[in-house]
């Protein structure tokens, strides 16, 4: 089963994306680089519970 999860920026702490991931293949914090409009460039990006 699919979950949604928020994305949080490491740098900023601002909240943008949504996207959905499998907790059964990936059981830890996904980290995916996405783009930040505050820094203007691809940053990392944390799940948030």
């Amino acid at each position: 089963m699919r979950q949604n999860i928020i994305l949080e920026c490491v740098e900023t702490g601002e909240r943008l994306y949504l996207t959905s991931k499998s907790k059964r293949n990936t059981p830890d914090r996904l980290e995916l680089k996405k783009y930040s409009p505050k820094l203007r460039r691809r940053a990392i990006f944390k799940e948030v519970k």
